[in-house]
């Protein structure tokens, strides 16, 4: 008789209860099935894959010995959370992972009560741990809060104010570290250069250098395991240190892999009567899926790939990204100008400036995952005559708005702000959407702000940036491919603050900013098939403003529209405020600007994004036929015919 199939064990895991009424010795498989099925799903979908390799073991410990959700399990990014997802009720969910109406990349508190924490941006997970146990000791509410921050989040000086505060408070806090000595770039002033004077001391230093005489006699093929175990034992010798200087019991380091011993560990913190404790557990990033493994910085975020040889899909473009264009214009710059520095917040590879690095090693520099260092560095770096690029997602740039008003901006201190992920940026959804530089930069006097229209545009910019030494200049471009336009061998400084007409009609002005001109010229097409002849203008600039340019469309159109990929209180907040300052809205004109709406886009396609918020080609066909006043049957008879 055959044997039954025995049923997987994780399919008898709804929530984390099941998993802690599962037998321990089970856990291993259990951890092992995890693993499989999150690559499997990953590869379904595209997403985050190396960082939730790494931590299978320690989620299921987690669950296997914390009471969640009423315990409090924080993930920092969210990056990590995928396998988390899965034992916590959203594994028949999981290939809708960043897809439309699907699961959210990143923890969500809305999507489950097992997220007691969204996160998107990094360091976030101690401060917001810290809250809760405060809380809940307020409250009369005892709970565990554990705080799992890694993926390169210790380098940013959030983490540390957090930690200060909570040592000084003996707060009842557990932080599991996850060190998988591998954030998306390598990290930098990693934890184990603290305290260089011990590990540089005469007791440390005399121990080592028998050690080495020791191992100098051993064979060959023992030295680097010899050379593993000794920065083994200096991370044991000094790691703890700088965390038990600032108040926290300090646990480690272990083998994050190692559930015979997470699991009674997490079980001895949990019943510990303490002030806060941190577990500094090793991990590796992409942990058993070979690919990644050997790979993990290409396996940190990816597309669709196949299981068994790990090779990604990704559409076909004859364009270069806007990224890499950003990048092969600044070596340009770079080579021509010793002062062309660039700084990077733990991001070459995703700002291109990998790339920079390979040509000019010494000009760039990645700071880690603390973009207001990023930003005053550049600033000092500026006052003495260097010509810094801040090379940084606009989302990101956000955690240093202080940095540029008052470190740059104030002082007129020339740092070039290069905007990548400007607009909507698809499957990571609103933590991580570009919508707001233009409307928070657009706020601080004297800086100027462009957007490129297409990939030569933004050659052009990075040129003019080069080349402006006046006070802090900026330029966003999009995620993605350009739009395979004619690209110059060089960069033009532009004249600031000068936009450019690009069709010449008449009725309908529509002016552009940034890279929606291409959805503008369809819409135009589909307003000439109606024989209206729209007028189309590239603005170029945000500030300063092609006043005349504007003044020009506005005397001379009924209708003006602004497009821009940005959010109220941007490009068209700042067009408004021109015409009615100088009175060319008290005539006939009809302005109407067309910009993101008000609100928290979920994740979904750029494109479905764009049609959402009325700003592709449709939609701007309908608001200029609208504006015009036709009525809802004459419009939808007049788009029947250009169909």
């Amino acid at each position: 008789m055959a044997e039954k199939p025995v049923t997987p064990l994780l399919d008898t895991v709804h929530t984390p209860a099941d998993l802690r009424a599962m037998p321990r010795e089970n856990l291993r498989q259990l951890a092992d099935e995890l693993r499989a099925e999150m690559i499997d799903a990953v590869s379904v979908t595209g997403g985050h894959l190396g960082a939730g390799l790494g931590v299978v073991e320690l989620t299921v410990a987690l669950h296997a010995v914390f009471d969640t959700p009423h315990d409090r399990i924080i993930w920092d990014v969210g990056h990590q959370a995928y396998p988390h997802k899965i034992l916590t009720g959203r594994r028949d969910r999981m290939r809708t992972l960043r897809q439309k109406d699907g699961l959210s990349g990143f923890t969500r508190r809305a999507e489950s009560e097992y997220d007691p924490f969204g996160a998107g941006h990094s360091s976030t997970s101690i401060s917001a741990g810290l809250g809760m146990a405060v809380a809940s000791d307020m409250q009369d509410k005892p709970r565990n809060v554990v705080a799992v921050i890694g993926d390169g989040a210790m380098s940013a000086g959030m983490a540390y104010e957090a930690m200060n505060n909570a040592g000084a408070m003996d707060a009842r806090l557990i932080v599991v570290l996850n060190d998988n000595d591998m954030s998306i770039a390598p990290p930098t002033g990693a934890l184990r250069t603290y305290l260089a004077r011990l590990v540089s001391g005469p007791v440390y230093r005399g121990t080592r250098e028998a050690a080495k005489t020791v191992v100098s006699k051993l064979p060959k093929i023992l030295h680097e395991p010899a050379r593993k175990t000794e920065e083994f034992a200096r991370s044991f010798f000094t790691g703890g240190t700088l965390f038990e200087e600032l108040g926290f019991y300090y646990v480690g380091p272990i083998d994050g892999h190692d559930l015979e011993s997470l699991l009674p560990i997490f079980e001895n913190v949990r019943d510990a009567e303490t002030g806060p404790i941190l577990i500094h557990l090793v991990t590796q990033k992409g942990k058993g899926y070979a690919p990644a493994e050997s790979s993990a910085d290409k396996y940190h975020g990816v597309s669709k790939f196949n299981v068994i040889t790990g090779a990604q899909s990704k559409p076909a473009s004859n364009a270069p990204s806007y990224t890499n264009v950003f990048a092969e214009t600044l070596i340009q710059e770079a080579n021509e100008d010793p002062r062309v520095v660039a700084v990077t917040a733990a991001m070459p590879t995703g700002t291109g400036l990998d790339k920079f690095a390979e040509i000019h090693p010494t000009r760039i520099f990645d700071v880690g995952i603390a973009e207001q260092h990023a930003v005053t560095f550049a600033a000092g770096m500026a006052s003495e005559g260097m010509k810094p690029f801040v090379a940084i997602y606009s989302t990101f740039l956000q955690r240093a708005y202080d940095q540029v008003v008052h470190d740059v901006a104030i002082q007129h201190l020339p740092v070039r702000f290069a905007i990548d992920r400007a607009g909507f940026v698809g499957a990571d959804g609103p933590t991580h959407a570009g919508n707001y530089d233009a409307a928070y930069l657009g706020a601080i006097p004297g800086l100027v702000q462009m957007a490129a229209a297409d990939e030569a545009e933004l050659r052009h910019m990075v040129t003019t940036a080069a080349a402006y030494d006046n006070g802090p200049i900026a330029f966003r471009y999009p995620r993605g491919d350009g739009m395979g336009v004619d690209m110059p061998a060089r960069g033009q400084v532009l004249p600031i603050g000068k936009g450019r007409i690009v069709r010449q009609g008449a009725t309908i002005a529509i002016l552009s900013y940034g890279t929606r001109l291409g959805e503008v010229l369809a819409a135009a097409d589909k307003l000439a098939a109606l024989g209206l002849n729209p007028t189309v203008a590239d603005a170029r600039f945000l500030k300063p403003l092609d006043e005349e340019l504007i003044a020009r469309l506005a005397q001379t159109h009924d209708v003006l529209l602004s497009i821009e990929e940005g959010s109220i209180g941007g490009f068209g907040s700042h067009v408004a405020t021109f015409l009615a300052s100088n009175g060319l809205l008290d005539g006939k004109l009809r302005f109407r600007p067309l910009m993101i709406p008000d609100r928290f886009d979920e994740h979904a396609s750029q494109s479905d994004m764009y049609a959402a918020a009325g700003l592709d080609r449709a939609g701007i066909v309908t608001t200029a036929l609208t504006t015009l006043g036709y009525d809802e049957a004459a419009m939808a008879a007049a788009l029947g015919k250009t169909s």
